[in-house]
Parts: C-alpha cells; sequence; structure tokens
C-alpha cells in the first residue's frame, strides 16, 4: 500500500508532538509521503505561526519594528531542532528572510509559506526523508487555481526519484515562479494532490481530534463519533463550519476515488473517520450538524413589470465585481434574497450599497444582520419521507424561529437560518433529538 499522509499545526507545536509524529512513520513503512503545516499553537495563550508571520508582514508594511515577533517565530523552529538534534541549518535561512524583510523583496504571500517551509527542512531532517518544496510541485495560474494536470506531472515525478520524502503544505507557485497561498487550512488541499498525483491508496490526514463527530463538541457534550461519511456530506459539514478538513480537500481525491482516514496524533491507534465516495451500512438519518453565525441577508424586492431572473443577474453581477462569495439565494414570486457572510462584505458594505441601488427595477432593499446558518447533512435522509418535516417540528416546539430553509435535489443536506443567539440552541435541540436515530425506526 502507497499512503501519503499529512501532520497538521497542532500535530507539531511542540518537541514533543514531533515525536510522536516520528514514532508514527517509523511504524509504517507504507508512508511514503510526509505533508507537514506550519508549528501551531502549544497551549490558548500561545500564536499559531503563520497567524504571527501575518502579523509580521503588517507590521514591516507600515513600518512597525517586526523584530520581536519574528524572533519569537525563529525561537519556535530553534527550539524544535536543538531539542530533537536535527542537523540542517535553518539559522541560515532565516537571516536570509530578514534580509529581505529589510530590502522589501519579499512577498506576503511568500513570507507566510516560510511557516510551512521550515517545518518541512526540519521534519524531512528529523525522519530521515528527502525535502521536496512544493513550489516544484504545486502549480497555480496567475488567478490563484490548481493547474491540475502539471501538478499531477511535477509530483509523478518527483514519486519517481524521491521514494520517501517531506513536503510543505499551503503554497505551490505561480508561471513566473513567485509562491501562491491556499486558502487558510490549504495544507489538507495539498496532501489531497500529492495523494492523486502519487496515486495513492490512502491519505491519512492527521490532527488532534479522532476524526469527525455529529456536532461540534464545543457546543455538544461528548457527541457521537462519526465512523464514515462521504465526499459529498464532508464537503458540506467542512463548508459550514465543521473545521476538521478543509472542504477542498476532496475534490483532486474523487476521480481516483482515494479515501481519507482522518487520525489523531495524539492517539493514532483509535479508529478515526473514513472519507470515501460512497459509504454503505450506515443506520442513521442524520450524519453530522454544523454551522456557523455571523451572516447578512439582503433582500431585494423588484417592480412588478421586471423579470426576475434578468434582474437577479445584475444583483449579483455586483457582488462579482467586489470579489463578496454568496452563501445561499432564496426566491419568492417578487423578491430574492442573497445571503453572504458579514465579514466578506463589511468594508465594501457601503460602496455596494450604492451600486445595488442604482440598478433599474428594484423596489426596495430590507437587510437582516442576524443570522447563523445551519446544515443538517445525512445522506440517509433522502430514504425516509417525512425527514424535513420532523426536523421542522424540533425547532417549533423549542420555539425557535427558522429565518430561511433550502433542501437541494440531493436531499442530504438542509440549510436553515436561525437567529444568531438561538445557534447553539438549535444545535444542541437537533443533536438531542437525532443523535442516536436510526433509519430503521425513524
Amino acid at each position: 500500500m502507497y499512503k501519503v499522509c499529512k501532520f497538521g499545526g497542532s500535530s507539531l507545536a511542540t518537541a514533543e508532538e514531533w515525536k510522536k509524529v516520528k514514532d508514527i512513520v517509523d511504524h509504517d513503512d507504507d508512508l511514503h509521503i510526509v505533508v507537514v503545516s506550519a508549528i501551531g499553537k502549544a497551549d490558548k495563550k500561545d500564536n499559531k505561526v503563520t497567524d504571527l508571520l501575518y502579523l509580521i508582514y503588517q507590521h514591516h508594511k507600515y513600518h512597525v519594528d517586526y523584530m520581536p515577533l519574528f524572533e519569537q517565530v525563529e525561537a519556535k523552529y530553534l527550539a524544535i531542532k536543538k531539542e530533537l538534534q536535527i542537523n540542517v541549518d535553518i539559522e541560515s535561512e532565516f537571516e536570509d528572510v530578514k534580509e529581505r524583510l529589510d530590502q522589501d523583496t519579499i512577498s506576503e504571500d511568500e513570507l507566510v509559506s516560510r511557516g510551512e517551509y521550515f517545518s518541512a527542512k526540519l521534519m524531512a531532517a528529523y525522519l530521515g526523508f528527502d525535502f521536496v518544496d512544493s513550489m516544484e510541485l504545486i502549480n497555480f495560474d496567475y488567478n490563484g487555481k490548481i493547474v491540475e494536470p502539471e501538478t499531477v506531472e511535477c509530483i509523478e515525478r518527483a514519486v519517481s526519484v524521491h521514494d520517501y520524502m517531506v513536503v510543505p503544505g499551503f503554497y505551490g507557485s505561480y508561471p513566473n515562479y513567485k509562491i501562491c497561498l491556499f486558502s487558510r487550512g490549504g495544507s489538507d488541499v495539498t496532501g489531497s494532490y500529492m495523494a492523486k498525483g502519487a496515486h495513492a491508496d490512502l491519505y491519512e490526514n492527521f490532527t488532534d481530534v479522532s476524526g469527525f463527530y455529529m456536532a461540534d463538541p464545543k457546543i455538544v457534550e461528548n457527541p457521537r463519533h462519526i465512523s464514515q461519511i462521504s465526499y459529498d456530506e464532508l464537503r458540506e459539514l467542512s463548508y459550514m463550519g465543521a473545521s476538521v478538513l478543509h472542504e477542498e480537500t476532496i475534490l483532486p481525491l474523487m476521480d481516483e476515488d482515494i479515501p481519507i482516514l482522518v487520525l489523531n496524533t495524539n492517539c493514532p491507534e483509535q479508529p478515526g473517520t473514513w472519507v470515501k465516495k460512497a459509504v454503505q451500512g450506515r443506520k442513521h438519518l442524520i450524519t453530522g450538524i454544523s454551522g456557523k453565525k455571523g451572516f447578512l441577508a439582503i433582500t431585494f424586492f423588484k417592480e412588478r413589470s421586471i423579470d426576475k431572473l434578468s434582474l437577479m443577474m445584475k444583483v449579483l453581477s455586483v457582488f462579482r465585481a467586489y470579489h463578496v462569495p454568496v452563501e445561499n439565494i432564496p426566491t419568492s414570486i417578487d423578491s430574492f434574497c442573497v445571503v453572504v457572510e458579514k465579514n466578506a462584505i463589511e468594508e465594501k458594505y457601503y460602496d455596494m450599497i450604492a451600486d445595488l441601488k442604482q440598478i433599474n427595477g428594484i423596489a426596495g432593499i430590507e437587510e437582516d444582520e442576524d443570522i447563523a446558518l445551519l446544515a443538517v447533512v445525512g445522506g440517509n435522509m433522502v430514504k425516509k419521507a417525512g425527514s424535513l418535516g420532523r426536523i421542522m417540528s424540533v425547532f417549533g416546539d423549542n420555539n425557535i424561529n427558522i429565518k430561511l430553509i433550502d433542501w437541494g435535489l440531493e436531499e442530504y443536506n438542509i440549510l436553515l437560518g436561525v437567529s444568531n443567539a438561538d445557534f447553539e440552541k438549535s444545535i444542541k435541540t437537533l443533536y438531542a433529538r437525532f443523535a442516536h436515530e436510526k433509519i430503521n425506526n425513524a
């Protein structure tokens, strides 16, 4: 078997965590490619290296002394090197980064990528693997999109040369060989492209939890563990707030049906969660519940003589021009609603609203700033008539007002909008009602 694995920042936060990583890798000859993140938090008061690097760049940009932060990042890596007695020269590379900052010749993306880069340089030496820079492997176009054929070809070539290698996550390169970052959490996606390009049998993703749970353990005490989940269910749960895996992780793996196994670095013997294209034998009606607060719903009322589709296209073109992602678009006969994350629109809000009000055919605009979205996901819901009605009755019985609802044709995902104040209550209520309900008695 040929495996690719990825270790997240929490698995690299201390020298003790690095020892656990080495023990896992040393006891599995099938692990040929190891992808690593930047060093994460050692405790709640600590800072992630990636956050510090972003802050360093901002300090530098606005001529604020960044050296205390830079020294903090450097100290984290040198402490790991010293305690584990890793023989690799990263001191000179840190000095080079500092000089390029002083000379203003390093981009923000490149500076931030150094977190993963230094993790991989140390990890490769620690494990006795080859270091292969993801700049040589992950190819982006100038729009920041992965060029998959070239990426797969580069990975295939690297696999033919390096039997065992460590690769930094989170970044690749533009055609001009400048560094381009994934979105936050993108080391998961690096791992999935490595698995695709290596034609791996399995992609293992190690983190600080033993896979997925039906609900967020921070909201629900001891939620039910999910042993298996489909690619589609995972994307919905991850997109709506389940932060174990980046929602784009599964896309490179679907064509070759490469499964993902999510495991806990601290307890690798625990079963974890399998992510597959098709999951058989599951008995529960609902697989998982996730969600996020902080959405804004903007409702547009049209003049009666105006074609709704044409008006929607004009409105959405404004959102596109301002690069604001749209989460949902509920509609009625004379109105439609555009739901967005508030933090995606805040800096552009007044300019956007001014442009939207200039569109002919809009009779009025109303806003609701108090929206939280919940995703209720389960492949078995389609098999049981009345699933939606039974879920709705739970909200009614508990005096929770539903502001919007969307149930797609696939019928495995119900999206619900509630007030931010009802967010935790909604998740707890749904979990209490459906946590152990099975399809044969639903």
